[in-house]
């Protein structure tokens, strides 16, 4: 039958390349026939959710026939508190991605630009692009390390928002708080620097910072939160915001009105006061990350030290081969090549266990391919 498909999409969108998520466990169980999978590719706590998220889950479920409250008011009070800042200050959303997507709607538009440094978060490329805007690319320095005057030299006259990751992903490193101040000083006014500290909780630098004095400074910058990382929730979908009041009211324009739901509020809420898995969540992360450190030293494996809960490893010109090898045995790693980082893999930090049967399976594979 002839396809008469005549409907043209907005030009932008020859521009987008959709989010490429790493596989579910279910679907390699499925298509390799694997009783076991373990998945270190996405990020997520192996720890497992907040037990007190899901106390709080259960006792929600039977008002689930109800919209969620719109405003997310006992949310943003448990963060309130938290971080101290005003409830005016946040806006809470269906993941940091759906932010991300509302600061593009809120603030972009054809023939403005955004400044992303390279490699990192595809996201930011994917707001822009919807709106029209075009992605200027400013490469990481020597160690990907950020060169905040590569930044700076790519600020022009259309320039709209500057985006740092920090800890940044896929590389794990992140901004020193001296260069951040650096940026925000130097930046010109018209210009938003948004702040994307999915993995804060991770990092541990004396230099560190979450971004959030910088906010109370009074500086144009917006800090951006997950509750998918450290609280254990990426299955729910619930991430927040914090700037000034002004920026707020920009975005708060362009948010649909029940975009978080009630599950998500309820497990945000009991999370965030669950000092102890946080805690938890650290230790085994730290942990995981030097457990990682020893074998790749061991195996000859070059790696990036990380601020964040994955490691990114320079396998060399096989780790295509050897990502596939991995996958094979019920192993999801995330190959480099979506970053353009072709001799790369990207591990997420599992539990011990998970972890021993990575290298113990990444080191057969490497040897068994030794010429």
């Amino acid at each position: 039958m002839e396809d008469k498909q005549k409907i043209q999409p907005r030009k932008s969108l020859q521009q987008i390349q959709p989010y490429s998520p790493g596989k579910p466990i279910w679907e390699v169980q499925k298509e390799l026939g694997l009783d076991r999978v373990i998945k270190l590719a996405s990020n997520e706590n192996p720890l497992g959710p907040s037990p007190m998220a899901i106390e709080e889950i259960s006792k929600s479920i039977n008002g689930i026939n109800r919209y969620p409250d719109a405003d997310a008011t006992h949310v943003k009070e448990m963060i309130s508190k938290q971080l101290h800042v005003q409830t005016q200050q946040l806006i809470v959303t269906n993941g940091a991605d759906e932010l991300i997507t509302l600061i593009s709607e809120a603030y972009l538009e054809e023939g403005l630009e955004i400044i992303v440094p390279s490699p990192s978060f595809s996201e930011y490329d994917f707001g822009a692009h919807v709106m029209g805007a075009s992605v200027v690319a400013v490469p990481l320095g020597e160690n990907y390390e950020y060169d905040i005057e590569a930044i700076l030299s790519a600020i022009s006259e259309r320039t709209k928002i500057v985006y740092i990751c920090s800890p940044n992903n896929p590389t794990g490193t992140y901004l020193a708080k001296a260069k951040l101040q650096q940026l925000l000083d130097s930046v010109p006014e018209q210009v938003l620097v948004v702040f994307d500290g999915a993995y804060s909780h991770y990092a541990k630098a004396e230099d560190y910072t979450n971004g959030l004095e910088f906010v109370e400074q009074g500086y144009p910058i917006i800090v951006l939160h997950t509750f998918s990382k450290i609280y254990g929730l990426a299955g729910v979908r619930i991430g927040y915001g914090v700037a000034s009041q002004e920026i707020v009211k920009d975005i708060l324009k362009v948010k649909e009105p029940f975009n978080v739901n009630t599950i998500a509020q309820v497990a945000a809420t009991a999370a965030i006061a669950d000092e102890k898995h946080v805690n938890d969540s650290q230790a085994m992360n730290e942990n995981g990350r030097n457990q990682m450190y020893e074998a790749f030293s061991k195996l000859g494996i070059h790696y990036i030290e990380s601020m964040s809960n994955f490691v990114l490893v320079h396998i060399g010109p096989n780790a295509k081969h050897v990502y596939e090898q991995l996958m094979a045995k019920g192993i999801i790693v995330r190959y480099g090549g979506i970053w353009g980082l072709t001799e790369h893999l990207r591990i997420s930090v599992g539990t011990t266990e998970e972890n021993e049967i990575l290298l113990e399976t990444i080191g057969s594979i490497i040897k068994r391919d030794l010429p």
